[in-house]
């Protein structure tokens, strides 16, 4: 296993002076498309150049204003088919990397000490987020910055949600989240961990409670699974739990799980890259990264495909997981297969995997790693029973407003959209929070 430390502390960034001569490519393009091509409305034209007219502090106000998560989608954002898709000079030369500009201001104003956002004029008004992820704290920020009262509830012992519990440290470490956390309790927001809004109506009641309304952002916390009656199986792991414990650091007790072990991630999106790596990390003899489509048809962003085929990650593409083979003890012992070849686009546009009759074979394996997708947690409608959800279980709202079924009840992130992008659950929180804003200001007296 790598030495543990190597799990913590992600890469470092550009430094200033690297960011501003990388700005200094920048056209500085009228109405920059690169703006246009930012979910949450960060606007890296406007801060780009900023930084090249030296106002640091006016770059960095910028970026928090529109982005209170600036510095977690910088580093977390797929960048490359995002703004930097955008950039004008693409066509002329290597395009600007936005992202890292983006990451090195918001790191500067930390070293620096640099404060851009103020509280707005206090409010009697109280509004509870539910879930601390991406679109929750988005939301808090907003309305924090309007002078509302907002209580956050987390059910976990740590804020963040999935980019606190779903992404390897490596990648996005605890100290880079503990900077952006402290800049949205400095506009007044209330943390309380360990304190899952749960059990029949629980989200509902807090309207009963005094809060004024609810944004709703739980997060998708269960994990969609190669078959049913696969719980107990010795060596099988779903990928929110196995990152979780990751990102926890139970290193002792994930080496001796995969230390020397065949392993296979089943998958083919961010997160099955992300299991794929933590277990080379881990000292896994050989890791197989299994999807039942082609290499240019996985989900995940091309340089996180190569980043992880060149590590010495095992692509096994176009073969269909179909079942696990275990001994007397319940025991994994191997992965049953079935190659694919591909069929006619569905509806997602890529070619649908067909099976191939007579193809099914047998991968010896120690540990298997579902990374197959997330889903809303069985019970959470009960959480909030007269709001109005689909049939997997997320819930309906107004896309332009966050707006449920339920007057006073709000909601966003994935539990609204299903697994989406860091970026476009913060857009969701500024977008409900703006709505509870006009909301709440038709009630005042």
């Amino acid at each position: 296993m790598s030495n543990p430390e190597e799990f913590r502390v992600m890469e470092k960034g550009f430094n200033l002076s690297q960011a501003a001569a990388e700005a200094d490519r920048c056209l500085l393009c009228f109405d920059a498309p690169c703006s246009k091509g930012c979910p949450a409305d960060t606007d890296p034209g406007t801060f780009i150049r900023k930084l090249r007219l030296k106002n640091i502090t006016g770059a960095i106000r910028t970026i928090k204003k529109n982005n209170i998560l600036g510095g977690a989608c910088a580093v977390l954002c797929p960048t490359a088919r995002l703004c930097e898709k955008e950039c004008s000079a693409t066509g002329i030369g290597r395009v600007i990397e936005i992202g890292k500009i983006q990451r090195a201001l918001i790191e500067h104003s930390w070293e620096r000490g640099i404060k851009v956002l103020e509280k707005g004029k206090p409010r009697e008004q109280k509004v509870a987020v539910v879930g601390s992820g991406a679109a929750g704290l988005s939301c808090a920020a907003e309305l924090a910055k309007e002078g509302f009262q907002v209580t956050v509830f987390e059910a976990r012992p740590e804020i963040g949600g999935v980019i606190r519990y779903g992404v390897p440290a490596y990648r996005f470490d605890n100290d880079f989240l503990k900077h952006e956390l402290e800049d949205i309790e400095e506009l007044g927001v209330t943390f309380k961990r360990n304190s899952p809004v749960e059990g029949k109506g629980g989200a509902e009641k807090l309207l009963l409670e005094g809060f004024n309304a609810v944004f709703i952002s739980p997060g998708l916390w269960g994990a969609v699974e190669l078959k049913a009656g696969t719980a107990g199986i010795k060596g099988l792991y779903n990928s929110v739990g196995f990152l979780a414990a990751f990102r926890e650091e139970r290193f002792a007790e994930l080496g001796s799980a995969l230390t020397g072990k065949r392993v296979a991630v089943i998958g083919g999106g961010s997160v099955a890259m992300d299991c794929a790596e933590s277990a080379q990390k881990l000292g896994a003899a050989d890791v197989y990264l299994v999807y039942r489509r082609s290499f240019s048809q996985m989900p995940a962003e091309e340089d996180e495909r190569i980043d992880v085929l060149v590590s010495g990650v095992h692509f096994l593409l176009l073969n269909q997981p179909v079942d696990f083979v275990t001994d007397s003890r319940k025991t994994l012992t191997g992965l049953k297969l079935v190659r694919t070849r591909l069929g006619d686009k569905d509806e997602s546009g890529r070619r649908r995997p067909v099976e191939i009759p007579g193809s099914e074979w047998l991968l010896d394996i120690d540990v298997v790693v579902e990374a197959i997708g997330n889903k809303a947690v069985n019970d959470s409608p009960e959480w909030y029973p007269q709001v109005k959800v689909d049939g997997r279980k997320l819930i309906e709202v107004n896309p332009e407003t966050g707006e449920t079924s339920v007057k006073g009840i709000f909601a966003g992130g994935d539990i609204v959209r299903g697994p989406a992008l860091v970026v476009e659950a913060v857009q969701d929180g500024k977008k409900a929070a703006a709505a509870i804003r006009e909301y709440l200001s038709g009630r005042e007296e």
